[in-house]
């Protein structure tokens, strides 16, 4: 038996964490505050769930969908490649909306992401620089500052059971047969398996994202059909990976979706999550194993395997309200088991401050690799 915390050890150290009620300062905060003097004429773009510090022109909307420009100092390696620092947040998001703050959620997607990406990047690539004293736990990472490929690269294994508007999902249950593409079988059940890995690439918008075809991509300049192909092909490859090595761990590779940009040289890589709770879903082996053999005998009418991924939180999502202190604890909980089945080990936190770890992680990288 692995030594992991249970349940109720978990959510202990969640409350425990919560009632300690340690104040998060924003990156831009944090940045003003003059703790860091090298970039104190920096300003950085606020992310969904994480915010990014770069040099030259930024642009973003902001929550009242205003387009905010501005331009930061020249900011690179000491090799010449233009650098990023993102920080990862706690913040959580579904249907476009923020929700509010998940207890250790930055730590455990940094964990998660961290492992996956050692796995993949012979398969997909990478952006992101190795720094010396940034445990695989940071909230900060490095990484070369891409020119984006401006689309979600989405793959599926199974027609999730999903509240998303982009999801194959809702476009299935409301009568659409034909998905990024793909013609759709009449006998496809919820949660239950696609008669292959479809690629289902969708826009990337600060605003909406919407699901189309690779064809409607080349139509509006977004990728090259040789980009796509290289793309498609090298996540296809990685997923078959990542599926042989949760089905060892009794896991299932249900979907999951990647980003990509194009590096100094030319190559094009990953960017941002591979592979996290946040950005795929993860069930439990066994667990649908049996669901379906009370399906085969009508002792349920629907597959619902227990799912480690944010559809678990996209539950709780009611209109645009934030989650409670008890939704976020419920989903803390969930995350750290998730994280421990994927690692196969313990769940460790990083105690210090929030204020803490973005600073000491900033320092590191700027000492290591900034010009």
């Amino acid at each position: 038996m692995k030594d992991f915390l249970t349940q109720d050890e978990a959510r202990k150290l969640v409350d425990k964490y919560m009632e300690k009620g340690d104040k998060i300062q924003s990156t831009q905060e944090i940045l003003d505050s003059g703790l860091i003097p090298e970039l104190k004429e920096f300003k950085a773009r606020p992310g969904k769930v994480s915010d990014s510090i770069f040099g030259g022109m930024v642009s973003y909307a902001d929550k009242k969908g205003q387009r905010v420009e501005y331009e930061n100092p020249h900011f690179e390696t000491k090799n010449g490649i233009p650098l990023r620092i993102m920080v990862r947040t706690q913040r959580i998001s579904t249907h476009d909306i923020s929700r509010g703050e998940i207890p250790f959620k930055d730590q455990i997607l940094a964990a998660n992401h961290n492992y996956m990406r050692r796995m993949l990047s012979s398969a997909i690539g990478t952006s992101q620089f190795e720094v010396e004293g940034l445990e695989d736990n940071s909230i900060v990472v490095a990484a070369e500052n891409l020119k984006q490929i401006p689309f979600e690269n989405v793959l599926r294994a199974y027609m999730a059971k999903s509240s998303t508007s982009t999801s194959l999902y809702q476009y299935y249950i409301s009568g659409g047969r034909n998905f990024c593409g793909h013609n759709l079988p009449e006998n496809l059940i919820t949660n239950g398996l696609l008669p292959y890995v479809m690629d289902t690439p969708s826009t990337k918008s600060d605003e909406h994202d919407e699901s189309v075809s690779p064809e409607q991509l080349f139509e509006r300049n977004i990728c090259t059909p040789a980009q796509y192909s290289q793309i498609k092909n090298s996540s296809l490859f990685a997923f078959g990976m990542i599926s042989q090595f949760l089905k060892e761990k009794g896991l299932i590779a249900v979907d999951t979706k990647t980003e990509h940009g194009i590096n100094k040289r030319g190559e094009i890589v990953s960017q941002d999550e591979i592979w996290t709770m946040d950005s795929s879903r993860f069930w439990l082996l066994d667990d649908y194993n049996e669901q379906l053999k009370k399906l085969d005998r009508r002792e349920i009418k629907e597959l619902d395997p227990r799912s480690y991924s944010k559809e678990f939180a996209r539950g709780f999502s009611e209109g645009e309200k934030g989650y409670t202190d008890e939704q976020r604890a419920k989903i803390a909980v969930r995350y750290i088991e998730g994280v421990q089945h994927l690692l196969g080990k313990r769940f460790e936190p990083d105690m210090r401050s929030n204020e803490e770890r973005v600073v000491s992680g900033i320092e590191k990288i700027i000492y290591q690799l900034a010009a």
